[in-house]
């Protein structure tokens, strides 16, 4: 199995454009994407996100935080374990929070969820975009699987 860690950041006119705004920058914007729990297999590779074919449907699990008013910062993690076993993901967001907190509010809940199922965490990976809101602003991270 392989997977990208892949975020992007956007504004636009409405919640939603803004979100798909955030998508097209990640780079998986023109997918259609399955939100899956938070395990990914042993011998799981992290790769470059490659170029997706339109119309996809792509498991991921995702980070996403959109807000309307200007001036707000949001930020969007993601965080991966791996062990030699298995290992987890973990997403979250804020607004107006210290990015360096939710990053490692994200490094805590991950190793937790490791450590809950008995796992040695022999790395982790950390994916996380910060964004001053303009007009309407989102941001995303993302753990994409690819087959």
């Amino acid at each position: 199995m392989k997977i990208s860690i892949t975020s992007g950041k956007s504004e636009g006119p409405t919640n939603l454009n803004a979100f798909d705004n955030a998508l097209l920058n990640a780079g998986i914007g023109d997918v259609n994407l399955i939100k899956v729990s938070s395990i990914i297999p042993k011998g799981t590779e992290i790769v470059k996100l490659p170029k997706l074919k339109p119309g996809t449907m792509v498991n991921c699990v995702l980070s996403h935080v959109t807000s309307q008013r200007r001036g707000d910062h949001i930020t969007a993690a993601i965080a991966v374990a791996q062990s030699k076993d298995f290992g987890c993901v973990v997403e979250n967001a804020g607004i107006n929070t210290d990015p360096a907190k939710i990053r490692e509010e994200t490094v805590e809940m991950v190793k937790y969820m490791m450590d809950v199922r008995s796992l040695q965490i022999d790395e982790i990976f950390v994916e996380e975009i910060n964004h001053t809101v303009k007009n309407v602003g989102s941001a995303v991270a993302a753990v994409v699987y690819l087959e």
